[in-house]
């Protein structure tokens, strides 16, 4: 499934929320130098989801804010993990 994110790195802590116009934004902890936010966010999002870190793949947004994310795994189960994560 396609996944777009808005993420904030070298925040003070990790969080997933849904912003109000439903979006959903990551912050990391990871400065965005160097790749080291994308890295970080590939392992985050993939730990919070239960999956393996090779589930999750930026397709596009490498140098953006937004992002487009190719989560390898059923929607279904993506989606209600997500609601759970982000209340």
């Amino acid at each position: 499934m396609m996944l777009h994110v808005k993420v904030k790195p070298g925040s003070k802590l990790d969080q997933l929320f849904y912003d109000e116009q439903g979006l959903l934004n990551v912050k990391i902890k990871a400065p965005a130098q160097d790749g080291k936010a994308n890295d970080y966010l590939v392992r985050y999002l993939a730990k919070q989801l239960g999956l393996p870190k090779s589930a999750v793949e930026i397709v596009s947004g490498f140098t953006n804010p937004h992002k487009r994310l190719e989560i390898e795994a059923d929607e279904e189960v993506v989606k209600e993990r997500l609601a759970v994560i982000c209340g």
